[in-house]
């Protein structure tokens, strides 16, 4: 996969900004926007959810490729095997995302992208699927590895 230069970099950066911009405007899941302004490519796009009432996506862009990632919930309290087979079966049926245990052992759901074929288009694709595996997963989740929670 080759680098970005600065001049295509830029261009994303722009494109990215606009996209947002017009997502905020038009789209009722945007909350806020925030974006990163240091040694990274970074926005923090706050979304509104169902199950999971707000979440933040991520994206990174680096000169490969544009990075896309939210935090989902803590490692469980219970039925871990449990818990981790229903991800470990959710992540058979994404496309472009999977589950993944970061920092702490927190659950999140992450992807990547070359720079290449960021665009438009794309970004949509990401943010409407990171939108529908957050809702499709969160709750049955958290019952599997919180059900002490849920009883009562």
């Amino acid at each position: 996969m080759d680098l970005a230069t600065p001049d295509e970099l830029a261009r994303l950066e722009e494109m990215i900004d606009h996209w947002l911009e017009a997502e905020m405007a038009d789209n009722p899941v945007i909350d806020a926007v925030e974006r990163h302004h240091g040694d990274q490519r970074r926005w923090y796009v706050r979304v509104l959810g169902d199950d999971k009432d707000v979440w933040t996506l991520w994206l990174t862009l680096g000169q490969r490729t544009l990075r896309h990632e939210t935090y989902v919930m803590p490692a469980p309290e219970e039925n871990a095997e449990r818990f981790y087979r229903h991800l470990l079966v959710r992540n058979h049926k994404f496309n472009g995302m999977a589950f993944e245990i970061g920092d702490e052992d927190a659950i999140f759901l992450r992807g990547s992208l070359p720079v290449a074929a960021v665009n438009e288009s794309e970004l949509d694709r990401i943010l409407g699927s990171t939108w529908a595996y957050v809702e499709q997963c969160f709750r049955p989740a958290m019952r599997i590895g919180f059900a002490n929670r849920f009883k009562g």
